[in-house]
């Protein structure tokens, strides 16, 4: 059997009920509940939330919510995988069996099934322990720069000042959408970002953050920007 799991605490504080505001026109945890149901790669679309409100949003967009996130890991210091792991045990108790598993984040608006499908296939048909969500930095990271306590700049890799950015090596990062694991890795609590892991490449424009209000303008406009 192969679930998904949506983390979704109700205590966001820099964007007050972050996961069930309205993002055009609909509650932003809507669009993960439906490109996991459409993505048809999973059993079970179970979102793990702490608030009465949340899961009835959940339920309504056709999530199931089988249990409430106990307050031990529902607050700023409970990590993705502590998440996970307590859905995983808990489909334990029910004898689910359980074989693969993947997190989509609640605010992951620009991610589609397709992503999803790519994702398991590369978690399947390589024996791995994870497949998650990347994509490239816009800029060489070689040529970043930092400022020093006297605020002025100096570069993190000096040796590439001059060096053309085609003859430098492309970088990527975790995009912060989805990570599909083992049900054992996820319980092991093995590293997502380490060797048995492959990334599922996603086009940066459908890459956004969205953790402060700022964050949540650039969503919409890019969204707005895509869908017309």
């Amino acid at each position: 059997m192969n679930i998904a799991v949506i983390p979704a605490r109700g205590g966001s504080k820099r964007i007050p009920r972050k996961n069930i505001k309205e993002f055009h026109g609909k509650p932003m945890i809507a669009y993960s509940i439906e490109t996991a149901l459409n993505s048809g790669c999973f059993d079970k679309v179970i979102v793990s939330t702490d608030d009465a409100e949340i899961a009835e949003v959940a339920i309504k967009y056709g999530a199931e919510v089988p249990f409430m996130r106990p307050s031990n890991i529902a607050d700023d210091y409970a990590t993705t995988l502590d998440v996970i792991k307590h859905a995983i045990e808990f489909t334990e108790q029910q004898a689910w069996g359980i074989k693969n598993v993947c997190c989509i984040y609640a605010t992951a608006p620009f991610l589609t099934p397709e992503f999803i499908q790519k994702g398991l296939k590369e978690l399947t048909e390589n024996a791995i322990d994870y497949a998650f969500s990347a994509t490239s930095f816009p800029f060489p990271i070689q040529r970043a720069i930092k400022l020093n306590s006297e605020k002025y700049v100096e570069m993190f890799q000096p040796e590439h000042l001059n060096t053309r950015s085609q003859d430098l090596e492309e970088a990527y990062h975790d995009a912060g959408q989805f990570y599909w694991g083992t049900a054992n890795a996820f319980i092991a609590r093995k590293p997502i970002l380490g060797t048995s892991s492959k990334a599922v490449l996603l086009p940066r424009k459908r890459v956004q953050d969205i953790d402060t209000p700022e964050d949540w303008e650039l969503a919409e406009a890019l969204f707005r920007a895509i869908e017309c």
